[in-house]
């Protein structure tokens, strides 16, 4: 997915605040989830939250610059995904993100159905 810096996503400086990089990559997993007009946004019925976070900031995303967020799946347990995204400016990769995703129901960890574990599987 592409994205375009806007001054609200940068410092003073014109870099991108570190924070947004999350925000990013949420925005594309979710873009790629919408896309396929996947119903897993109803929490009601389970969701997923960033559990673990493992961040590398390798360079710096400026104003104006326009960057594309990676994503693909590394593990699928019962109940968690471990996912991998990378944020490339050109070819160069900015940002490396390792995560856990726990799927979540009435606020606890729960076990996926298995329709769900499926559509990760396809879409990443």
């Amino acid at each position: 997915m592409k994205i375009r810096i806007y001054y609200e996503d940068t410092d003073a400086g014109g870099v991108v605040y570190h924070s947004n990089y999350l925000k990013f990559c949420e925005r594309a997993r979710s873009e790629v989830l919408f896309s396929k007009k996947a119903l897993i946004f109803d929490a009601t019925n389970g969701h997923f939250l960033l559990t673990k976070a493992n961040c590398n900031f390798i360079k710096p995303a400026k104003l104006g610059d326009i960057i594309e967020v990676e994503t693909k799946i590394l593990e699928i347990k019962n109940v968690s995904i471990e996912i991998l995204q990378e944020i490339y400016k050109d070819k160069d990769k900015i940002f490396k993100l390792i995560g856990t995703l726990a799927y979540v129901k009435k606020e606890k960890p729960a076990r996926m159905e298995p329709e769900i574990k499926k559509l990760f599987e396809e879409l990443f």
